[in-house]
């Protein structure tokens, strides 16, 4: 591990921030960075920094004052904001306290926050106030826990680090920690740093760039020291190639997440999905793969840091029917029984008769199948991402710790400890939105009702696959989407006239989310011409696109959402050309006609699933922002002619024949899809006009 310290780069953060918070913070966010975007210190939120300073009170006095890392901050992004300033004095004073609650310390820190706006403190604010040094790093480091996590583990950090390292034995992490590792640096005052078992290590120095190259040196010792005592890996007698297991996700993701999927009590069918996040490396498929992969997997989790984002334990699927997926679907059910079971019973050890599954999920938030590699569950795509990642350093640090000597971590009363604390439990807690962790895949999204429709559904939590074929088009909407919403969007080029792009598109989803709840079926062409001058090659492109395509991807989504089984949604985009066809607009309402129908045979073949299909009925939407309706772009300049308007005066007069004297928007339209897929009414097969009222075009 190299230090990443510039000078350059620290004197950016000094001209950013040195003018609002002063030098030592300054230089306090940019070393915290550091630690934070180096994924082998720390993951997603955990360790914390601190540096001592002082704030000018309302009466002009400078108050002895400590910046520390907020809960559940992440240091990879932290902002002077992520460090609020606490009374500093008081804070030392606690040490006198024989013992403190969670909540009782939390007050403290709460209480003596010099800004009463500011986020909750570090539970480990205490140990970095009660440490006499200025600056005061912590970091769970994967070399550091391939130390402390096995048999003799003491002496492997003190020959790794030296004797001016302070070794403290596992303490629980809050106020009784703060105590024990003020007791032992006044018993060592010498020391660099400290390590304590089972957690990770605190570095310290009177400037920013000593405490951060403390960190990366001692880091470094003990990757080299791990790494030549290494010297029994895995066996493994077949590696399963990364290609084979990859093709396996596309298949599995979908059943794991449809066993995964909570379902409400309500007479309308409340589902609330989780979000699969598949981990497939070779070095993963090496540990799942190999002979002790199953024992070290149900061994305890590196860190307590760890637990709220992963459970304390994974589920392992021995031997997984990868050739029948009937059969590998009741092997996961019955083993995710059998995991629900073991985990009722482990909070039932712990927490008595409050352990209920009502109360608190006991479903795995980690899959591990040899021959496939991880499958990682949470709310939404991040907190996937982040046990995703977690689960691969656990079992990298699981691997070195084999090779070395045996694994041994916390034992299962201080991981329930850990688990349930509502300290933790906060870092996770968030608000609901109508679609969390609900996926959404968009066909014909990079047109005007299209984009508008993704929007709507981001905007209410849910994950959208934005699809359309591919092009600058398809990009701009993507990049624009993930700009706001980052991992909840993929682009996914699709032609709904081409079967392979189609299933193709599905299964990326899979392999990105784990599956799909609704499918917005949008794609469509349109022409202007009489009967009389239809040319049949055109009729039929339309007819590949607005029919053919809308059962490739009616009947995928069938297939995808049976086997997936845990219901769904399809809206389809019609048009009120199906109830009321307009003259030289043959060929787009006879065939979104046909894909209308279609719509409605599917409501009735796959009610049985709990899939509803419905459909929304749009006129006349000409643009979202500055994306114009491609189906404008045609019919519009024969609309034109005809009527001697010119754009505007277009808008005009369709606004003006509807009985709402309404401008119809992609906002509506989205507004119609969105009330099927929040499910508000048990509804399928119905059409929402979304037309500001035709009598001529309204459903029948």
């Amino acid at each position: 591990m190299l230090s990443r310290w510039s000078d350059k780069n620290a004197q950016r953060f000094l001209d950013t921030y040195a003018g609002r918070v002063g030098e030592d913070l300054a230089r306090r966010i940019y070393t915290s960075r550091l630690l934070g975007q180096e994924p082998a210190l720390v993951l997603h939120g955990g360790g914390n920094t601190s540096v001592k300073g002082t704030v000018t009170n309302a009466l002009g006095e400078a108050v002895a004052a400590i910046f520390v890392k907020a809960s559940g901050w992440d240091m990879a992004t932290i902002e002077p904001d992520g460090h609020p300033a606490v009374d500093l004095g008081y804070l030392r004073r606690l040490r006198a306290v024989a013992d403190l609650t969670d909540e009782a310390m939390i007050n403290e820190l709460r209480t003596h926050l010099f800004d009463h706006r500011a986020p909750t403190p570090s539970l480990e604010t205490l140990v970095h106030a009660f440490l006499p040094h200025t600056f005061v790093d912590h970091a769970h480091a994967d070399a550091i826990l391939a130390l402390t996590n096995q048999a003799g583990g003491m002496g492997h950090v003190q020959a790794a680090l030296g004797d001016d390292v302070i070794v403290l034995d596992y303490v629980t992490p809050g106020f009784r920690l703060a105590r024990a590792a003020a007791d032992a640096i006044e018993a060592q005052p010498a020391a660099r740093a400290m390590v304590w078992m089972l957690h990770g290590i605190v570095t310290w120095g009177k400037a920013a760039r000593e405490s951060y190259e403390t960190m990366i040196e001692l880091v470094t010792r003990a990757e080299e020291y791990a790494k030549s005592r290494a010297t029994r890996p895995l066996q493994v007698s077949i590696l399963t190639p990364v290609p084979e297991a990859t093709r396996r996700v596309a298949v599995v993701a979908p059943i794991l997440r449809g066993l995964l999927a909570r379902r409400g009590g309500t007479d309308v069918a409340v589902r609330r999905p989780l979000v699969v996040r598949p981990l497939v490396t070779s070095e993963v498929l090496g540990f799942v793969d190999s002979r002790e992969g199953c024992v070290l997997s149900q061994s305890p989790p590196l860190t307590s840091d760890h637990l709220i984002r992963t459970r304390s334990l994974p589920l392992w699927i021995a031997e997984p029917k990868y050739d029948d997926p009937q059969a590998l679907r009741a092997q996961l059910a019955a083993a995710l029984r059998d995991y629900t079971e073991r985990y009722t019973g482990y909070m039932k050890r712990h927490a008595g008769a409050d352990a209920t599954p009502e109360r608190h999920d006991p479903l795995p938030r980690v899959v591990l199948m040899p021959g496939l590699g991880a499958l990682c569950a949470g709310p939404d795509a991040r907190a996937a991402a982040i046990a995703r990642d977690i689960t691969e350093h656990t079992l990298a640090v699981k691997q070195l710790v084999a090779a070395m000597g045996s694994y041994q971590g916390l034992d299962e009363a201080e991981c329930f400890k850990m688990e349930f604390r509502e300290f933790q439990q906060a870092k996770v807690h968030r608000s609901e939105t109508p679609l969390d962790g609900h996926v959404a895949l968009v066909t014909g999204a990079a047109g005007a009702i299209g984009a508008g429709i993704c929007q709507a559904l981001l905007e209410k939590g849910c994950h959208v696959a934005v699809t359309d074929l591919a092009g600058e088009r398809l990009d701009s909407l993507a990049a624009d989407l993930e700009s706001t919403y980052g991992p909840r969007v993929i682009s996914v080029p699709l032609d709904v006239t081409d079967a392979a792009s189609v299933a193709g598109a599905y299964a990326a989803v899979a392999r990105t989310w784990g599956g799909v709840d609704l499918v917005v079926a949008n794609a469509g062409l349109a022409h202007v011409a009489s009967l009389a001058e239809m040319e049949l090659e055109t009729f039929r492109t339309l007819e590949r696109v607005n029919v053919e395509g809308t059962l490739l991807v009616l009947a995928e989504a069938a297939r995808q959402l049976r086997y997936q089984a845990c219901g769904g949604d399809i809206v389809l985009v019609s048009t009120k050309n199906v109830f009321a066809p307009g003259a030289r607009f043959g060929a787009y309402s006879a065939t979104k006609a046909a894909s209308h129908q279609l719509a409605r045979i599917a409501s009735l073949e796959l009610a049985e699933i709990d899939v509803r299909v419905n459909m929304v009925s749009p006129d006349a939407v000409f643009s979202y922002g500055d994306r114009k309706s491609g189906l404008w772009a045609e019919v519009g300049p024969d609309r034109m002619k005809a009527r001697g308007l010119t754009e505007a005066g277009l808008e005009e007069y369709y606004r003006n024949r509807n009985l709402l004297k309404a401008k119809v928007t992609a906002e509506h339209v989205a507004n119609a899809v969105l009330f099927f897929a929040t499910r508000q009414t048990p509804t399928t097969g119905a059409t929402i006009p979304v037309d500001g009222g035709l009598p001529d075009a309204t459903p029948r």
